[in-house]
C-alpha cells in the first residue's frame, strides 16, 4: 500500500510538471491554401439520431457524413458485426459519403433491417466512429376485437372506463369521443388520465350514454383507430327529469349519498417514480368522492419550483419541465372535500444519463510539443469513462511512450510525427451513453503568410489603426514587426502586437507613415510580408446645414463646407428624407451649398449632406419647413413661446452586427427651442414585454448612432427628443431586431459558501439578470473542494442559484467557484471564493472568571480563553451575561434584568472593563464563547457588589403657588438612591430675564420631601436646583423655575450637572414641538431620543436664544392696575348720570311718565326698550332742539305750544302700536314689558311747568287696574340704572 501511494504521488507530480510545460494547441486557420495542404484525420460532421424510427412506407436513409484529408472511406457495423453492403442489392452508399440508402422497390420488408448500426470512417491518419444508431420501424397495430358489456353504475359512485390502446411505435396519442366525433367534455369531475383511461369522480344521471369511445392516433401513419364504444347505464334511486339539471346541482335536487374522497389513481398512500434529468416529470392524482374533491400539490421540505411547474387536467396532473437534481424529493397530492381529505405521497428520484462537463476537442500539435485530451462527464449514477483509439479500446492498442491515460484525461508529451490518430471517449451508465471523437494531429509546416503581399493601408489621423499580418506554421512561429526595415521589433508604447500577428497603432500620426514589415520565424524557416501605411487628414464638414423655415416662393440655402486631405478625392452628395436628391433644372448645388429657389410644399423635409473619401465620410442633416407668408410675420412668431419638440420620425435600422445595430431617425420640429439631446429607449418581448427601458442618450446634433446591444434579445427601439422645455412624445417604434445568442459574458455575483447546519454548506450566488442570460437553457456550473487538502474538484450543474453540500465536517474551509452557461456554451469562471461549512456549538467554556477594581459603576473582569478548535465555527466574541441581583439599599426593589456585553479578544488571558453598572448593588455574572450561530457552555459564576455613588435626581419636583407671597415645594425620593441617602440640598436664586441674583442654599433631612418659601416680592421669579445627597456627594440636579405662565411649556423632567442644566420634554405628539422656559441670550444643545432605547438618538443641534430683557410680571395681580381700572369705571358712571340729567331738562314727556328724585329718565327708558328689542326709531319720532324726544305711540302728550287745550285722550293716529310691540291673538297690541306704566298711577298724572311729577311715586298696580289706559307705563328708574350697569 505504501508503494502504491508513492506511485500515485509521483504520477500526480509528473502530471503537474507536464501541465506546467503544456503548449497551447495550434488553431489551424480556415485559409483554403492551408486546408488544401493540411493532412488531418477524419471528422464526422453529420449522423442520424441514436433512436431512429422510420416510416415503413418510405425508403430507409441512415446518414453518416465526414471530412478529412485524404478523403476518408466509410464502413458500417450492424448489431456489432461488419455489414457487407455489396452483398445486399437493396442497400447502397452515396458517393464520397457514408450515408446508407435501403430501397424496397424490388420487394423486401423494412422490419428485416431493424437493428443497431454504427458508421466507421477512416483515412491514413485515423478512424472516427458514429453513435450507435438503433433503427426501428414504426408500427400501428389494430385494436383487438372485443365485445364490451354495458357498464352499470349507481348514481354518485366513481367509475373508470379503461382504454388500453394497442402498443405502437412510437406510442399513440389517445383521446375520447362519442359517435358524433365530438370530444367527451372533461372537467373537475370527468377527465382522462395519463394512461388514457376515462375517470369519473362520481357519476351523474346525465353520464348515461351508449357511445364512449377511446381513440388512438398514430403519428407516423397519420391514422386514427377507434375502440368499440362503451355503453354506460346509471341507476338512480329517484326518477330523473332532464329539466331539473343545472351545473350547480347536477343531481336535480334528488338525494344522493355523499362519500369521502378516495384515490382512483394512483392506488394506496405511497408510490414512487423515477425520471431522467432534462426530461419531463408528470405526476397524477385522480380522486373519487361526492362532492367532487379538489386536488392540491405540495413538496415536503421545500416549495414547488414555481418557474417550471405547471398544473394540468384540472389540477390533477403536476408537470415539471426540464427536470434537474433539485426536483428530487417527496411530492404529496391532497384530495379534499367538506367530508374530509386524503393524501398520497410520491417519491421522485432523478437519475441522469451522461452529460458533458468537458467534451474532448480536436488537438493539433507540433512535434515535441505537449498536450492533453480531457473527457469529463456527469450523470446519476456516475458514468464510466472508456477511451478508444481509431475505434479500438486503448488498452489493446500498441504502447505509446508519449501517451499516458489518467482516468478522464490523456496526457501527450513530446509527440512525434506519425502519431496522429482519432480518439473516442465513451461515457456511459445504465441510462445512456455519450460518444465523442477528437483527433490528435501532429503537424509540421514552415511559416507562411496568409494575407495579400505589399498591401497599402490608408488611415485617418489620430485614429486607432490595425495592420494585419495573418500567418501560420507548426510549430507556431514567433512574429515581429519592423518599420522601414530598421531598428528593433515594434512592441510597447503606442504599439501593441497581438497573438494573431496584428499590429495596433493606438493613435496614428503623420510621422507613423512608412513601410512596416512583419517577420514570422520558427525552426522550420522564415516568412515575411510588408504593409505600407499612409496617414491622411480627416474628412469633415466644417460648416453644417441648419434647420430653417422658408416662406413658400422664397429661396432656401443649406451650407455644407468640407475640409479634407488634399491627396484624397471627395464626393459630396445630397439626400432628402434618406432618398437620393435629384437636382433637375430648379435645384442648384456647388462645392459648399445647396440652393432651393421658389420653395414649395414638396420641398419640405430633411436634407442630408454626405461627403465621402475612399477611407472615411461625414454627414450632417437639417430640416426645411415651408410656411405660409403669415407664419414668418415677426409680430406673430415673436409672440409664440418655445414648446416641446415633436417626436422623431422614420426610425430605420441598418448595419446589423452580432451585438450592435445602427439606428437612424429624422428629428421633428424643435418648436423654437434647439434639441439638445436624444434619448433612445428599448423594449424586448422575452423577459419584460411591453416595458420600455432607457438604453442611451446622444447629443442633439446626431440622428444616426450605433447601439450596443446584448445577445439573444428581440429589440425594438424608440427615440425621444429633449429641448429646454422638456421631452417630446416617444417616436413610433422601430422594426424589431433580434441579436443572436452567445455564451454568458457575466460572472454570477455574490458567490458565498456558508453552513445552515453543522454538516452542510450552502453555495449561493445571485442569478444573472434577464439581459445577461444571452441564450436559453441557462444553467450554472458549481465547483467545490476542501481547501489545502489537495482533493479533486467536485461539481454539479443546476438551474437555480443555490446548491447544498451535505455530510461535511464542521466548519471547514472550501474553495468554491461558479460559472454560467447556456445553450451556446459556458461563460467565464468566477474567482475562487473561500466558504465554510456549518457551525456547531462550542464545546469548551471559559475558565477562571473573576473581577477586580470594582467601583460604583464599573469593574475589571478577567478570564482564561478557550482552545480555538473548540469554538467549532467562526469566533465572534466572548459574551458576558450579568444580572443585578439586588440593591444594597434596604427595602429597595430592583428588576432582575439579564444583560449581555461582548468582548473580542484572542489573547490567552483576556481582560476588559464592564461599565454602566448601578452603584451600591449586588451583581452576578458568567461568560460564554460564541460563534456565528451558537454559544458554548457557561463559565463559573461570579458575584460582586458595586460601591456607593451619587444618587439620581429626585423622582419629581413640583412648585405650587398657594398665595401671592409663598411658594410650596414638593419632591420625592430618587428612583435610584445609589447609596444611603443623607439628605437633600436646595439651591435657588432670583431670575429676571438674563439676569440672575445671588444663589441661596437650603439643606434638608432625608425624610423631608417638602418646603415652603416666603417671597419678599410677589412678582419675583425664582430658579430652583434640587439634588439628593449620599456620603459620596450630591447627585443629579432637578431644576425648576417659578412662577409659570400659561404661554410656556412645563418641563416634567429636568436634571443638571454643575452649571449645565439638562431639561427633558416628553413628546406625545407629532412635530413641531414648542420648547419654552429658556433663558434669553443663553446657548443650548438639543437632541431627540427614544425613551425606551436611549441608543436611538439624533445628533446634537446647537442654538442660542436672543438676548432681550423681558419683565414677565403678571400685571393682572398688581394693586395699581386694579385701582386704575376701578377709577376709570367710576368716572364713566358719573359721566353717564350727568348725561341723563342734561337730557331730561326742558324735555317733553308722555302723560304717564314720572320722575324720581327730580331725575327724569323718559328718554333713557325708551332707549333701553329699543336697545332690548333691537328696534330703530320710527320715522315719525321727532327730536326737539333741546335734545328731548316726542314719541307717537299709545297716549302721547301734545305739544303745549301748539295746542294747550287739546284733549289728553288718544286719537286714532295715536293708537298706532310701537314698532316691535307684540300683538295679541285678538289683534290688540300688548304692552311693552319695559313700559313705565306699571310704575305710574294712570293716565291722569300731572306735570309742573318744569316737567317734574305733580303726584308722588307709587307702587306698581295690577293689570286689571290699568287695563284700558292706553298710555305707556314708565320703567323704574332703578331698573334703568341697573340695566346700564
Amino acid at each position: 500500500m505504501l508503494g502504491q501511494g508513492r506511485h500515485t504521488a509521483l504520477a500526480l507530480m509528473s502530471l503537474l510538471l507536464l501541465l506546467w510545460h503544456e503548449a497551447t494547441p495550434i488553431e489551424v486557420p480556415q485559409d483554403p491554401k492551408i486546408q488544401q495542404d493540411l493532412k488531418q484525420p477524419p471528422t464526422i460532421v453529420k449522423q442520424s439520431v441514436k433512436d431512429y424510427i422510420v416510416d415503413p412506407r418510405d425508403n430507409i436513409i441512415i446518414e453518416c457524413e465526414a471530412k478529412g484529408n485524404p478523403v476518408p472511406s466509410f464502413s458500417w457495423r450492424r448489431n456489432g458485426k461488419f455489414f457487407n453492403i455489396g452483398k445486399d442489392p437493396r442497400v447502397t452508399m452515396r458517393k464520397r459519403s457514408g450515408t446508407l440508402e435501403i430501397g424496397f422497390r424490388s420487394g423486401g420488408r423494412p422490419e428485416d433491417y431493424e437493428g443497431e448500426y454504427q458508421c466507421f470512417t477512416s483515412n491514413d491518419f485515423g478512424a472516427a466512429l458514429s453513435n450507435k444508431i438503433l433503427l426501428r420501424v414504426s408500427k400501428a397495430p389494430l385494436w383487438p376485437k372485443e365485445v364490451l358489456e354495458p357498464v352499470v353504475v349507481t348514481e354518485g359512485s366513481p367509475l373508470v372506463l379503461p382504454c388500453n390502446p394497442p402498443p405502437g411505435l412510437p406510442p399513440p396519442f389517445t383521446f375520447w369521443m362519442n359517435s358524433a366525433m365530438t370530444p367527451i367534455p372533461q372537467d373537475k369531475r370527468v377527465s382522462m388520465g395519463l394512461n388514457g383511461d376515462l375517470y369519473f369522480s362520481n357519476v351523474v344521471a346525465q353520464d348515461a350514454h351508449t357511445d364512449y369511445s377511446c381513440n388512438a392516433r398514430f403519428l407516423f401513419t397519420h391514422t386514427i383507430q377507434q375502440k368499440n364504444p362503451f355503453t354506460l347505464k346509471v341507476l338512480t334511486k329517484e326518477p330523473y327529469n332532464d329539466t331539473s339539471y343545472n351545473a350547480t346541482d347536477p343531481y336535480g335536487g334528488r338525494k344522493v349519498a355523499e362519500s369521502t374522497p378516495t384515490f382512483l389513481s394512483p392506488s394506496g398512500s405511497e408510490s414512487s417514480k423515477m425520471v431522467l434529468r432534462d426530461e419531463q416529470l408528470l405526476l397524477e392524482c385522480i380522486a373519487a368522492g361526492l362532492p367532487t374533491p379538489t386536488i392540491k400539490w405540495f413538496k415536503k421540505g421545500g416549495d414547488l419550483p414555481g418557474h417550471k411547474v405547471k398544473f394540468e387536467n384540472f389540477n390533477k396532473t403536476l408537470k415539471i419541465i426540464s427536470v434537474s437534481e433539485e426536483d428530487a424529493g417527496e411530492y404529496v397530492c391532497m384530495a379534499n372535500s367538506h367530508l374530509g381529505s386524503i393524501r398520497h405521497s410520491i417519491s421522485v428520484q432523478v437519475k441522469a444519463a451522461p452529460y458533458w462537463l468537458d467534451k474532448p476537442t480536436d488537438l493539433v500539435l507540433a512535434p515535441d510539443e505537449n498536450g492533453r485530451l480531457v473527457c469529463r462527464a456527469n450523470g446519476n449514477p456516475k458514468p464510466t469513462i472508456q477511451w478508444l483509439i481509431n475505434g479500438q479500446p486503448i488498452d489493446s492498442s500498441p504502447l505509446n511512450p508519449s501517451r499516458q491515460v489518467l482516468g478522464d484525461t490523456i496526457i501527450f508529451r513530446s509527440v512525434q510525427m506519425g502519431s496522429s490518430a482519432v480518439y473516442q471517449c465513451n461515457a456511459s451508465n445504465q441510462h445512456g451513453y455519450l460518444l465523442a471523437n477528437a483527433f490528435v494531429s501532429i503537424l509540421d509546416m514552415p511559416p507562411r503568410m496568409l494575407g495579400p503581399k505589399n498591401q497599402l493601408i490608408k488611415v485617418i489621423e489620430n485614429n486607432r489603426t490595425f495592420l494585419d499580418c495573418p500567418f501560420f506554421g507548426s510549430p507556431l512561429p514567433e512574429l515581429r514587426w519592423f518599420k522601414n526595415g530598421q531598428g528593433s521589433g515594434l512592441d510597447g508604447g503606442q504599439y501593441r502586437v497581438y497573438i494573431n500577428g496584428t499590429l495596433e497603432i493606438k493613435r496614428a500620426r503623420a510621422e507613423d507613415e512608412g513601410t512596416y514589415t512583419c517577420v514570422a520565424n520558427s525552426i522550420l524557416g522564415k516568412a515575411e510580408n510588408q504593409v505600407r501605411l499612409e496617414v491622411k487628414e480627416q474628412t469633415r464638414i466644417v460648416k453644417f446645414p441648419e434647420h430653417q423655415s422658408a416662406i413658400r416662393g422664397s429661396t432656401a440655402r443649406f451650407n455644407c463646407k468640407v475640409k479634407s486631405d488634399p491627396s484624397l478625392p471627395v464626393t459630396v452628395t445630397w439626400t432628402k428624407d434618406d432618398k437620393f436628391l435629384y437636382l433637375g433644372w430648379r435645384l442648384r448645388k456647388d462645392d459648399e451649398s445647396l440652393t432651393i429657389p421658389n420653395v414649395n410644399e414638396g420641398d419640405e423635409g430633411t436634407y442630408t449632406c454626405t461627403v465621402k473619401s475612399e477611407i472615411d465620410e461625414d454627414s450632417a442633416s437639417a430640416r426645411l419647413t415651408v410656411l405660409e407668408e403669415a407664419s414668418l410675420n415677426p409680430s406673430v412668431s415673436s409672440a409664440l413661446p418655445p414648446d416641446r419638440p415633436d417626436p422623431p420620425m422614420d426610425l430605420d435600422l441598418s448595419d446589423p452586427a452580432a451585438r450592435s445595430v445602427r439606428l437612424t431617425w429624422i428629428p421633428g420640429n424643435d418648436h423654437r427651442s434647439t434639441i439638445t439631446e436624444f434619448l433612445v429607449e428599448f423594449e424586448e418581448d422575452r423577459w419584460e414585454p411591453g416595458r420600455w427601458q432607457n438604453l442611451s442618450t446622444y447629443p442633439g446634433d446626431l440622428n444616426s448612432v450605433i447601439l450596443q446591444l446584448a445577445p439573444f434579445v428581440n429589440y425594438q427601439f424608440r427615440v425621444i427628443a429633449i429641448n429646454s422645455v422638456g421631452q417630446s412624445q416617444p417616436s413610433s417604434p422601430s422594426p424589431r431586431y433580434k441579436t443572436s445568442g452567445a455564451a454568458p459574458d457575466v460572472i454570477p455575483r455574490g458567490l458565498r459558501g456558508w453552513g445552515s447546519k453543522k454538516d452542510n454548506m450552502e453555495i449561493t450566488w445571485e442569478p444573472l439578470l434577464d439581459l445577461e442570460r444571452n441564450g436559453q437553457n441557462l444553467h450554472y456550473n458549481v465547483w467545490w473542494r476542501r481547501k489545502d487538502v489537495g482533493e479533486e474538484w467536485s461539481n454539479m450543474t443546476t438551474e437555480g442559484s443555490k446548491h447544498i453540500i451535505h455530510n461535511t465536517e464542521t466548519y471547514v474551509p472550501y474553495e468554491i467557484k461558479v460559472q454560467a452557461r447556456n445553450e451556446f456554451g459556458p461563460g467565464p469562471e468566477s474567482n475562487m471564493v473561500i466558504g465554510y461549512s456549518g457551525e456547531d456549538k462550542p464545546t469548551d467554556a471559559p475558565t477562571d472568571l473573576r473581577v477586580s477594581k470594582v467601583d460604583s459603576t464599573k469593574a475589571n473582569i478577567h478570564w482564561k480563553s478557550v482552545d480555538p478548535n473548540s469554538v467549532q465555527g467562526e469566533f465572534k466574541e466572548y459574551r458576558l451575561y450579568y444580572c443585578r441581583e439586588s440593591s444594597l439599599v434596604p427595602g429597595l426593589m430592583v428588576s432582575k434584568e439579564n444583560k449581555t456585553k461582548g468582548f473580542y479578544s484572542t489573547t490567552p488571558q483576556p481582560s476588559s472593563i464592564l461599565s454602566d453598572l448601578v452603584p451600591y448593588s449586588k451583581y452576578k455574572m458568567f461568560i460564554v464563547v460564541a460563534n456565528s450561530r451558537f454559544e458554548g457552555p457557561p463559565s463559573n459564576s461570579v458575584e460582586f457588589s458595586t460601591k456607593e455613588g451619587v444618587p439620581d435626581a429626585p423622582r419629581f419636583f413640583r412648585i405650587n403657588r398657594r398665595s401671592f407671597d409663598t411658594i410650596y415645594l414638593e419632591w420625592d425620593k430618587p428612583l435610584e438612591p445609589n447609596g444611603i441617602l443623607t439628605g437633600y440640598q436646595l439651591k435657588y436664586q432670583t431670575v429676571n430675564g438674563s439676569r440672575v441674583g445671588r444663589q441661596q442654599l437650603e439643606t434638608f433631612l432625608p425624610n423631608m420631601t417638602d418646603f415652603t418659601l416666603r417671597l419678599p416680592d410677589r412678582s419675583t421669579r425664582y430658579k430652583f436646583l434640587l439634588s439628593a445627597l449620599t456620603q459620596v456627594g450630591a447627585g443629579e440636579v432637578y431644576a425648576e423655575e417659578s412662577p409659570h405662565f400659561t404661554n410656556e411649556e412645563h418641563f416634567t423632567d429636568t436634571t443638571g450637572l454643575g452649571d449645565k442644566t439638562v431639561k427633558v420634554v416628553p413628546v406625545n405628539q407629532q412635530p413641531p414641538i414648542r420648547v419654552a422656559d429658556l433663558i434669553a441670550g443663553a446657548a443650548y444643545r438639543l437632541r431627540v431620543y427614544s425613551h425606551e432605547l436611549n441608543s436611538i438618538s439624533s445628533n446634537y443641534f446647537t442654538f442660542k436664544t436672543k438676548a432681550a430683557y423681558i419683565d414677565q410680571v403678571d400685571i393682572a395681580t398688581q394693586g395699581w392696575f386694579i385701582g386704575l381700572m376701578c377709577a376709570i369705571a367710576l368716572i364713566i358712571l358719573i359721566l353717564l348720570i350727568v348725561c341723563f340729567i342734561k337730557r331730561s331738562r326742558g324735555g317733553k314727556y308722555p302723560v304717564s311718565i314720572k320722575c324720581l328724585g327730580g331725575c327724569c329718565v323718559t328718554g333713557f327708558a325708551k332707549y333701553l326698550v329699543r336697545d332690548k328689542k333691537d328696534l330703530p326709531l320710527d320715522s315719525v319720532d321727532q327730536k326737539d332742539q333741546d335734545g328731548s324726544f316726542d314719541y307717537q305711540n299709545g297716549s302721547s302728550v301734545p305739544d303745549r305750544n301748539e295746542n294747550e287745550n287739546r284733549s289728553l285722550e288718544s286719537s286714532d293716529e295715536d293708537n298706532k302700536p310701537l314698532q316691535g310691540s307684540q300683538t295679541s291673538l285678538d289683534g290688540n297690541v300688548k304692552e311693552s314689558d319695559d313700559s313705565l306704566v306699571d310704575y305710574g298711577e294712570g293716565g291722569d298724572g300731572q306735570f309742573n311747568e318744569d316737567g317734574s311729577f305733580i303726584g308722588q311715586y307709587t307702587v306698581k298696580k295690577d293689570k286689571d287696574e290699568t287695563e284700558g289706559n292706553e298710555s305707556s307705563e314708565a320703567t323704574s328708574p332703578v331698573n334703568a340704572i341697573y340695566s346700564l350697569a
